[in-house]
């Protein structure tokens, strides 16, 4: 049987340690005295860690080691359109051609389920009672793994709607899985959450630089709730936060570069500033990665080369740490977002934050120094308006091969927004409008009415405030607002996408494989 990549072959307890060996006999004939395994591994701190190490790393690459699948998370939605193509992002710049065989999918699938095998090891170890951990050690671990298996099941979910629950470490093949509903997933993320929010440390008491505290649980809480419509806990979800005083907003110059020209909320983004022992106050969760480090970035993290424009290649112009190093312009934001989404003097749409203008920096140019004027193709995929979030440069590596800046996962803006979002689902208007004009204060923006308020305002803010952070695709289909929003702002994708769009196909591969049982398709990919 040709090898299979499926969900079954990949959930093996190797994924969770940091390494394994399974030989028997050399060809010294030497009898192997010793190896790694969950069952021999996770029994103490030092195992636990490494199980955990483990799990992080399969969570850190996630969609931004492959190049184009970070773009299929914006593509075809209201934000973006292709700029460089890319076979794995194509099906979604026409739906009319993502189907169970398109190649993301599979990515996407396999991702998710190794994420929530590890975790699934580590919460079976920990409640063995003849591991050597204190209960406050027990407890941690259980709460990091439930709060990682969580997470993936949040993005399974939403892109998948009801998916198979897998609750217990999977050892060997199995082709007998069903879908669960989407209640089920939802209802068992809960659980996971609440226990993570009740044993993982606040901030004062996160003993490793880089690891989750509480209220990263909470915020993802809040979000689920929101998912269950229990609004109500989704208010209080992210009122725990705000109250509990450990973050505040990011409202002055602050870091690296505090007396360079820029604005507070561009320093949250500059490299060296984004940390919370950097002074980034906003920060709730950061995935910390670090150049020349082995171990500190991602395998092919793409944020950088996807978001920026290929500037390069247009003749006279350089790569430069001003503008962000190498791009290679596969995500082009719509018009929508370049021209209709922001006042002129939100501070989110400074030159500091997005960048519109361009001036030839090559010194062999003749050109050199004037500002650059760009047509047709150049406008799609070399000179764009852009967010710099994602600005990074390595001389050491000028085409950008791999990116080493920090990745901003959850921060307080967003709890915001989740909050106002909770309180509109109330029909609290007014508390609504108030705590979406405290992110509109600090970006000196027009404060908004109570009347204004709806779901796609809030949409809107969030496309403001967390343009390349959060995945468009996920808040879209979570808010059921894909396919009406990419009619109404996306025009080049508006004609291919049907209602059923909103979910993506499951993988055929896992259908095929699933022998036993009946993996069923969505609905609409059905030939």
């Amino acid at each position: 049987m040709k090898k299979i990549k499926h969900i079954y072959s990949l959930m093996l307890a190797t994924l969770v340690i940091a390494g394994a060996a399974s030989c028997s006999r050399s060809f010294l004939d030497e009898e192997l005295k010793s190896s790694y395994a969950p069952d021999n591994t996770l029994v103490d701190e030092l195992g636990f860690e490494a199980a955990s190490t483990g799990m992080l790393t399969i969570m850190r690459n996630d969609y931004s080691n492959t190049q184009g699948l970070l773009a299929t998370f914006y593509v075809g939605t209201d934000m973006a359109i292709t700029g460089q193509p890319n076979s794995l992002q194509a099906p979604y710049e026409d739906y009319r051609n993502l189907n169970p065989q398109t190649g993301s999918l599979l990515s996407m699938w396999t991702w998710g389920y190794k994420l929530i095998n590890a975790a699934n090891y580590i919460i079976s170890a920990a409640n063995n009672p003849k591991v050597l951990l204190t209960p406050e050690q027990r407890n941690f671990y259980m709460a990091e793994a439930s709060f990682f298996r969580a997470y993936a099941y949040n993005h399974l979910s939403l892109l998948f709607g009801g998916v198979p629950l897998v609750t217990e470490p999977v050892t060997v093949p199995r082709t007998d899985y069903t879908r669960a509903g989407e209640e089920e997933v939802i209802s068992l993320m809960i659980k996971d959450l609440q226990l993570a929010e009740k044993y993982l440390p606040d901030p004062a008491n996160v003993k490793k630089q880089g690891r989750i505290n509480k209220y990263v649980a909470t915020q993802l809480l809040a979000e689920v709730m929101l998912r269950a419509k229990r609004y109500p806990e989704a208010e209080a979800a992210a009122n725990r936060i705000i109250d509990s005083k450990f973050f505040t907003l990011v409202t002055a110059r602050y870091g690296v570069k505090a007396t360079a020209p820029g604005d507070p909320f561009a320093d949250m983004f500059i490299y060296g500033n984004m940390r919370r022992s950097q002074g980034n106050t906003e920060a709730l969760w950061v995935i910390e990665q670090q150049y020349n480090v082995i171990g500190g970035a991602a395998d092919f993290d793409q944020h950088r080369r996807e978001w920026g424009p290929f500037y390069v290649n247009v003749s006279g112009m350089k790569i430069a740490d001003s503008l962000g190093g190498r791009g290679i312009g596969r995500i082009r934001p719509t018009n929508w977002w370049t021209y209709e989404l922001y006042e002129k003097d939100d501070m989110r749409n400074s030159r500091f934050n997005i960048r519109r203008n361009y001036y030839y920096n090559d010194p062999a140019s003749p050109k050199y120094g004037q500002p650059v004027i760009v047509k047709d193709f150049d406008t799609l995929q070399n000179i764009y308006a852009h967010t710099t979030k994602w600005y990074e440069f390595q001389p050491q590596d000028l085409q950008g091969a791999q990116s080493y800046k920090d990745r901003i996962q959850m921060r307080l803006g967003e709890t915001y927004l989740l909050l106002a979002e909770a309180q509109l689902l109330q029909g609290k208007t007014g508390e609504a409008a108030a705590s979406i004009n405290v992110i509109r204060n600090r970006a000196k923006a027009a404060p908004v009415q109570a009347a204004d308020v709806t779901i796609d305002y809030i949409l809107d803010e969030r496309a403001r405030e967390l343009t390349a952070e959060e995945l468009r695709r996920l808040t879209l289909v979570r808010t059921k607002k894909l396919v009406e929003r990419v009619r109404k702002y996306n025009p080049k994708v508006a004609p291919t996408i049907s209602d059923f769009n909103n979910l993506l196909p499951v993988p055929q591969s896992e259908i095929d494989v699933n022998k036993d049982a009946e993996l069923k398709q969505n609905p609409g990919y059905i030939k």
